[in-house]
């Protein structure tokens, strides 16, 4: 009978999954984690323990357990669970196997301390400085655009609807604390379309179907030499996707151009681009009424090559990172897709520096 796992078995174990290529490893190797203790620090502003009572977790530990919720689509049970369970994340943690793991309610509060801090944006925004000064400087223009991240369908009334658009609480929540703490006033539904194959023959070779979708909105903007998002922003689903981009843009880039679809292309835009130094290279619409010339059709596929970059960012966060909102109300929502954006960086920025010196 074999007796208790010792410590060169573990060692073993560790070595076999480097053998197999641990993308974790990688990660952990690459990633100055360091460089978000301050800003963590100054958002959860902890105490020094003189109080007594149990010490915190590690800032930075904590903060890795997020990165592996946004990379993996893990509930904070889920955390919890999967942090004991794989070896992979406990070497990622630099947690010993002896060592105890922070439940889904410690995860779940350090979590609610970031939101209530909004330190999200400052913990994009340190990340993003070190990507400078590792010279992948934002150039060459941005590409803008956004996604719908899905929540859970609320089931409503059409009475309770109207108040929520209306920025009420349904009267029939008011003396119901625990439901109204499950129901989300703030993601909203929409439609989008997307192209389908028309059955019968005859018809145009793609058709565009309405799907009606709930959550929020992911609106961001990358640089066209590396991909990397730059800027971004949360809002509901319904939210206008044109009226973020002068939220989204960044003023950082050392390009000039700007690519968009033609959500993007209103005469406010225009001009706010213009007045800022901007060159608009935002698609152009079919003229009511009348065929799209030639020329302006040859310049929109020419953008759609460009902009077709960012949708690699949305196709990674909604396929292997499979984005979901599984929280409540706008701030959290907020954290949960800044998260999503920062641990996208950061694989990008793994991608990158395992191809040589950023161009």
């Amino acid at each position: 009978m074999r007796g208790q796992p010792g410590f060169w078995d573990v060692d073993e174990r560790y070595v076999r999954l480097s053998e197999a290529g641990d993308p974790l490893e990688k990660l952990n190797a690459i990633v100055p984690w360091e460089i978000f203790r301050k800003p963590l620090s100054k958002a959860l502003k902890r105490s020094d323990g003189a109080k007594g009572g149990r010490p915190p977790y590690d800032a930075v530990l904590m903060f890795k357990i997020l990165v592996l919720q946004a990379l993996y689509n893990l509930s904070d049970d889920q955390a919890e669970f999967q942090i004991q369970d794989r070896l992979s994340f406990t070497r990622f943690l630099g947690l010993g196997i002896a060592e105890k793991v922070p439940d889904a309610k410690t995860i779940w509060l350090f979590r609610e301390h970031l939101a209530d801090a909004g330190a999200i944006g400052n913990l994009f925004a340190r990340f993003d400085r070190h990507l400078n000064k590792a010279g992948y400087l934002a150039m060459g223009g941005q590409i803008v655009d956004a996604t719908i991240v899905a929540a859970p369908k609320q089931r409503n009334t059409e009475e309770e609807k109207t108040a929520i658009k209306a920025g009420e609480v349904p009267e029939a929540w008011k003396d119901k604390p625990a439901k109204l703490r499950q129901k989300d006033c703030d993601a909203r539904w929409t439609v989008k379309f997307s192209k389908a194959k028309p059955a019968a023959e005859g018809k145009p070779q793609h058709i565009d179907i309405a799907v009606p979708a709930f959550g929020y909105k992911n609106h961001a903007a990358i640089d066209r030499p590396h991909g990397f998002i730059r800027g971004w922003s949360a809002t509901s689903a319904s939210a206008y996707d044109g009226a973020q981009l002068s939220t989204v843009v960044d003023r950082f880039n050392t390009g000039s151009k700007v690519w968009a679809d033609t959500a993007y292309r209103s005469a406010k835009n225009e001009e706010w681009l213009e007045k800022n130094g901007y060159v608009s290279d935002i698609h152009r619409r079919k003229p009511k009424g009348r065929p799209m010339s030639e020329r302006t059709s040859r310049a929109n596929g020419r953008r759609s090559a460009i902009r077709s970059m960012v949708e690699h960012v949305f196709a990674r966060q909604k396929g292997p990172m499979r984005l979901f909102i599984r929280t409540i109300g706008i701030v959290r929502a907020e954290v949960k897709i800044g998260m999503a954006n920062l641990a996208y960086n950061l694989t990008r920025f793994v991608w990158h520096e395992g191809r040589g010196v950023p161009a």
